[in-house]
Formats: C-alpha cells, sequence, structure tokens
C-alpha cells in the first residue's frame, strides 16, 4: 500500500511507518519540526515538514496521488489546559481536519483510514450513564472525531478503522513522556503514594504499531477498536513506577473517591484563577480513575496484536521521565 501519515516523527506515528516499511508498504508524512534529537526515522519514509492545518487542498490532494490509506496520527490530547472554552481547541485541531482531510482523500480515491482516538469513547458508550462526554469536554470531542470518521465509511466506498487508545508505554529519544506528571506527582509525596483503587487497561508503542498496520489492512467498513492488551491495577503499576524512581516497598495509602472529588474541586478552582480549562474534569475525573478500565485484549489480537515486555515498557517511560524531571531537555507534545 501507499500510505500518507499525519504525524509521521511522534512517538507513535514514527513506529508505525517503521512497521509498515518494514512490511513492504511505502509511507509519506508530514509532521511539525524538529525531529527530537537521537531519534532514527525510518528510512525510506516520505517527509515533509509542516502543521496539517496550514497545508492547502491542492497541497493534500498531492499527497492523496496513488494513495491507498490515510492515518491520523496527531492532534492534541487530554493533558492540553488552554483558556476556556477548551472544546473549541479540540473542534480546531482533532474533528475538523479529520472533516476536511478525509474528505479530500475519498475524493482522491483513498480507500483506506486510520484515526487513533481514545478509549475514553470506549468507556463513554459502554457507560453512558456516567455522562463523560457531558463532564469531560476531551472525551465530548473524542466522540465526535470518531464518529465524523466513521460517517465516512457508510457508502461502503472506504474502510475506516478509529483506534481507541489507552494508557501507552514505551519511549522515543529526544521526546517527553506523558508520565512525567505521575513521577512529579509520586516525588513531591513525602513517604508514601496516595492513589484511588482501580486500574487500566495498557500497551506497549509496538502494540500500537501492530493495531495501526493491522486496522489498515484488515478493517472492512467503519469499525471503532477499543485497544487494550494488559489489565493492572493502580496498585501493580505503581509497584513498578516505584522500583524505577527508587522507592522499592513504598507504601500505597487508598484514598476514597470523594477525598480525590474534594481534591478536584481544589484543582477546579486553581484552574478558574489562572483562566484555563482542562480537558478533564479534576472533579468527575475521579470516577474514572476509581474504576477498573480493563479492556478485553481480544479486539488488539482482531488486529494482529502480540504479547510485548509490558513491564519494560514502563519502566523505560519512568526512567526518562525521572531524567525529564531533572531537567533533561525534551521535546514535549506539540499539535502535530
Amino acid at each position: 500500500m501507499n500510505i500518507f501519515l499525519i504525524g509521521g516523527t511522534g512517538l507513535l506515528g514514527c513506529d508505525a511507518a517503521r512497521m509498515f516499511i518494514e512490511q513492504g508498504h511505502k509511507v509519506k508524512s508530514i509532521a511539525l519540526p524538529p525531529v527530537p534529537e537521537g531519534v532514527e526515522l525510518p528510512e525510506g519514509m516520505e517527509l515533509t515538514f509542516g502543521s496539517y492545518l496550514d497545508f492547502s487542498d491542492d497541497d493534500y490532494r498531492e499527497f492523496f496521488k496513488d494513495c491507498d490509506c490515510f492515518i491520523f496520527a496527531a492532534g492534541i490530547d487530554d493533558r492540553v489546559e488552554l483558556p476556556p472554552p477548551i472544546y473549541d481547541e479540540y473542534v480546531k485541531y482533532n474533528i475538523k481536519p479529520i472533516d476536511r482531510i478525509m474528505t479530500i482523500a475519498k475524493e482522491c480515491g483513498v480507500k483506506k483510514a486510520v484515526i487513533l482516538g481514545s478509549y475514553f469513547s470506549y468507556f463513554a458508550k459502554k457507560f453512558p450513564e456516567m455522562e463523560l462526554t457531558k463532564k469531560h469536554p476531551y472525551i465530548r470531542s473524542r466522540i465526535e472525531q470518531e464518529k465524523t470518521a466513521l460517517k465516512f465509511a457508510e457508502d461502503g466506498k472506504m474502510d475506516v478503522a478509529v483506534l481507541e487508545l489507552p494508557y501507552i508505554f514505551g519511549t522515543q529519544p529526544g521526546r517527553k513522556p506523558v508520565w512525567v506528571i505521575l513521577v512529579e506527582q509520586i516525588a513531591n509525596m513525602p513517604k508514601v503514594t496516595l492513589y484511588p483503587k482501580g486500574g487500566t487497561t495498557m500497551v506497549t508503542v509496538r502494540q500500537v504499531s501492530q493495531a495501526i498496520v493491522g486496522a489498515a489492512t484488515k478493517t472492512k467498513g467503519g469499525v471503532a477498536y477499543p485497544i487494550g492488551y494488559y489489565n493492572l491495577t493502580w496498585d501493580e503499576l505503581l509497584k513498578i513506577v516505584h522500583e524505577e524512581m527508587g522507592f522499592k516497598n513504598r507504601k500505597i495509602i487508598h484514598i476514597p473517591k470523594w477525598m480525590f472529588k474534594m481534591y478536584g474541586k481544589k484543582l477546579k478552582k486553581e484552574y478558574e484563577e489562572k483562566n484555563l480549562e482542562p480537558g478533564l474534569n479534576p472533579i468527575d475525573l475521579a470516577d474514572i480513575m476509581c474504576m477498573e478500565a480493563f479492556i478485553d485484549k481480544k479486539w488488539s489480537e482482531m488486529l494482529g496484536v502480540t504479547e510485548d515486555d509490558i513491564e519494560s515498557a514502563i519502566r523505560d517511560s519512568i526512567a526518562l521521565s525521572v531524567e525529564a524531571m531533572k531537567g533533561k531537555e525534551l521535546i514535549g507534545m506539540k499539535a502535530e
């Protein structure tokens, strides 16, 4: 296949591009500069630097010439904190570009598309009583992004996959891990770690690449795949994190949901004072953090995802996060 990928220098896009090329496919990509120091881009990937928001329709028509598959591995996630309403920014970066670019792709005869989304969409659909889209702008935006993408499969002329991705472990040289926040939280707690009961599903970077390749080659029609492989409680995850941070046998004290919500109220007030809004409401985030957000690996296995060393991936992520906390210069997340 000839593949056009947005986000080819990112943690996920770069690894997926490499896997596609190793399997004999051709990849061209656009991405924001700079390339993180130490990153070896996939040999053979045709790369153009620039923001996907800035390219013209004619530019995209050129990108899609002789293209079989479009992959969107970019946008902004729940880590951003911006002046309200933050939902408008999710529309700008995650929703409108999907509608615009996929419209052009379909006009150019592209037959397949893979969009990287969030596992919050899966839980929003599975547990409507939680009203996650009402409480969290980010989750609302991911559901809307999913609907926008899947509508292009309705006439049977394009196969569209949305990967509802969970917590991801693995590193890219020079790229700041998302786990710096967790490492800083633990480092700032005296002697013990305060955390709720519950847990989450997770995958490695390599497993995400397998899911992307599988979705691009196997999907028929429009499908949203809930992606997960390893289901760990917070205690199981924190044990590994503590050891990698040098806090072996550190005690974990479980905080009840009501206490988590009280802390969320404090955070919400601080955001308001700074005229900022997070993608996830810090008060209602307690409902998610205190549940076992687990996903059966059967959907991942359908796409060809196989076993990987999740513990090593966690340790690598935490080790690099510690370096970042100590001042190592790394490139953070950008809308690419």
